[in-house]
């Protein structure tokens, strides 16, 4: 049985103050996506990476991907309208897979997450296999509830924590999970929340990074390119 890595930049780049795809963005000699692939088709744990483009950018994907990752074998796949519908898109891509039981786990990665390591993939895999699900996390410090009397401690309530991907599941759960969701119409908020609404599947956390960062906005941009930078001089790259 196989994992298998899926990296999502079917998205825009509004906020980060792209005219188009953020995803292509230049980061520390080449395209924020091709960080993410390059990490995936490194790692021995994962046999098949997929790449998620926007509708209309196949052979900007092609050719990003041929360009800067040479003979890297990365499969495309067409994204959705929205992040649910190209997670379904890429679930339906690998189901005549998952049916068979030759892949086990699907690891779901943004894109815009170009700095997450190996480990934090290896992690996640084991993880999910194990228990059903997994997915790095944030704790969230320093919050205060606002009300009339002012502001007052939020101590003694659950922990809150700021999910990031790649997040991780057995390929069977995910499709069933997809699958329903498609028939009710549901739109998951992202990959684990699709999973918990029609699933029972425990759902695992581990500790993030901070160094994981999302490149949301143009200040990211420039820590991101510093970061990756370091990288690329300590590791080396294809």
């Amino acid at each position: 049985m196989d994992a298998v890595g899926v990296v999502l930049a079917a998205g825009l780049g509004t906020r980060v103050g792209a005219d188009g795809n953020k995803a292509y963005l230049p980061l520390a000699g080449r395209s924020m996506l091709a960080w993410s692939l390059d990490t995936l088709t490194r790692l021995p744990e994962i046999a098949r990476t997929v790449l998620v483009f926007r509708k209309g950018e196949f052979d900007l994907a092609r050719d990003t991907v041929s360009r800067e990752l040479g003979d890297a074998a990365i499969e495309l796949v067409e994204g959705g309208d929205t992040r649910h519908g190209s997670e379904t898109n890429v679930v339906r891509y690998l189901a005549g897979d998952i049916e068979s039981g030759s892949v086990d786990v699907v690891a779901i990665h943004d894109a815009a997450r170009p700095l997450a390591g190996p480990e934090m993939f290896r992690q996640a895999i084991a993880l999910a296999r194990e228990f059903g699900g997994a997915l790095p996390a944030l704790p969230v410090e320093h919050l205060a509830a606002a009300g009339d009397d002012g502001l007052s401690s939020v101590s003694g309530r659950p922990a809150l924590v700021r999910v990031q991907t790649p997040q991780a599941f057995r390929a069977r759960d995910l499709l069933h999970a997809y699958r329903c969701a498609e028939r009710d119409r549901f739109e998951g908020t992202d990959t684990s929340s699709c999973i918990e609404h029609y699933t029972d599947v425990e759902v695992r956390t581990f500790d993030g990074d901070a160094a994981n960062l999302k490149v949301t906005y143009a200040r990211d941009v420039a820590v991101a390119q510093h970061l990756l930078s370091d990288r690329g001089r300590h590791s080396g790259s294809r």
